[in-house]
């Protein structure tokens, strides 16, 4: 289900996530199936994650940022270098209003 349906409302999470550091990194081993449990995972305690793809990651980071949101059932607010936003709405409790 889509949650961010307009401009403004990805522009809101994008401020929203400048202060925000990245709590995962992916490496030269790429999107691994522990790494994408992980990240499902943090969508239990937070709304927004940013995640930093590093040097030796030989991925794109765009199609990184797809897969992930498709694999975890969230969203891409954006991918900007090597960082990447996803937003995944906490249905019973949504601590972000968009």
């Amino acid at each position: 289900m889509r949650y961010i349906k307009t401009s403004k409302q990805r522009a809101r999470l994008m401020s929203l996530a400048q202060s925000l550091d990245p709590i995962f990194q992916v490496g030269k081993s790429s999107l691994t199936p522990e790494v994408t449990e992980a990240i499902r995972e943090s969508f239990n305690k937070r709304e927004l994650i940013k995640i930093s793809v590093l040097k030796n990651c030989m991925d794109d980071p765009r199609e990184l940022a797809e897969m992930i949101a498709e694999r975890t059932g969230s969203e891409v607010v954006h991918t900007i270098g090597k960082k990447i936003v996803l937003y995944k709405r906490d249905v019973d409790n949504p601590k972000i209003e968009i």
